[in-house]
């Protein structure tokens, strides 16, 4: 088993005591330069590293923070957790990355397990079936400093950072009706969650603006927010089967635009001259389809790194964060 080289070793290899050679590696001015170096050098050669854990004794920190996604093979939280990391590590602290696989009670799992490991805090955003966040207000009314992003709830008076979705659903919608198409139906994730009422919202509004009726036989939601195949493949052929039938889907969201084409695809319905399709996507290959699809992308990177600034601020506040912000990050309209 692999041990590392410890104070008492370098002590004992120098033959100093344990305490000058702590006072060297932290650079104390109470140490020559000549001991400073000679320990310096010999820790370098043994491939000292301080023990992360007597650091969190005396900080009274872990150095580590808890992240909460779906998933992380969804092209938005993908890049949202390299911003995370990008902040995160510049600052010293490890991330501890947990997947909920939109599951309520994975989702209580992780954040138990989480905070049982004395992270320093956490990184949320919501799983499709949590409407009950009363697992995280215990935590937060404990102290556990907490941010949410992207999907995010009400109750809970934190830092939360979003993506202006009411924005980006309003032009997706807008696009589709430029391009002539009258009949939209809606495909979106759990109807309680922050993301799909603001999408809802810039949808509806995009339709009252252009003279059109809001038919509620095409607004579908996927309660597992595309996690489920089959919940995506019966919304698109119920729209598919009605007497009205759409001639366009605004779907509003990673997972559940790919799962949307996927069907459309095997349907042989993937063509804009039978059913046009506009989405929120993070995915860099939306080009490369045939035909390619118009969609609305999030700027998932900064989000993560605002998220992470926001909760180490709260982490190294000396007192306590009163006053908190929602900040709203400006989506992009790709057409393609």
């Amino acid at each position: 088993m692999f041990e590392s080289s410890t104070i008492k070793d370098i002590a004992r290899a120098l033959n100093l005591s344990t305490s000058t050679v702590s006072r060297a590696l932290r650079d104390s001015y109470e140490i020559s330069a000549g001991t400073k170096k000679l320990v310096m050098d010999y820790a370098q050669q043994v491939n000292y590293r301080p023990n992360p854990n007597a650091l969190s004794l005396k900080e009274r920190r872990s150095k580590s923070i808890g992240i909460v996604v779906s998933e992380v093979a969804n092209h938005y939280f993908s890049q949202a957790i390299n911003g995370i990391e990008s902040i995160a590590n510049s600052r010293g602290y490890t991330v501890i990355i947990t997947q909920t696989h939109e599951s309520f009670e994975r989702e209580k799992t992780n954040v138990q397990h989480l905070a049982s490991r004395s992270v320093d805090g956490l990184l949320i955003s919501l799983s499709a079936e949590t409407s009950d966040v009363s697992h995280l207000e215990q935590l937060h009314q404990r102290g556990l400093p907490i941010v949410f992003f992207d999907r995010v709830p009400e109750r809970i008076d934190t830092f939360k950072i979003i993506a202006d979705n009411a924005k980006g659903a309003y032009e997706a919608t807008s696009h589709l009706i430029r391009s002539g198409h009258l009949k939209i139906a809606h495909i979106s994730s759990s109807a309680h969650l922050s993301i799909s009422i603001e999408r809802l919202t810039g949808y509806t509004d995009a339709l009252h603006e252009n003279g059109l009726s809001i038919h509620p036989e095409y607004i579908k939601n996927c309660p597992h927010g595309g996690m489920i195949q089959d919940e995506v493949e019966t919304a698109v052929k119920e729209l598919l089967s009605l007497k009205n039938r759409p001639d366009a889907i605004f779907v509003a969201g990673d997972r559940l635009t790919m799962g949307c084409m996927h069907v459309l695809k095997k349907l042989n319905m993937l063509n804009p001259t039978k059913i046009a399709i506009a989405g929120f996507s993070n995915s860099d290959v939306l080009d490369l389809f045939n035909p390619p699809i118009t969609s609305v992308f999030q700027p998932a990177f900064d989000m993560g790194q605002l998220a992470t600034e926001k909760l180490l601020e709260l982490i190294e506040a000396k007192f306590p964060v009163t006053e908190f912000e929602r900040n709203i990050l400006q989506t992009r309209l790709f057409i393609r």
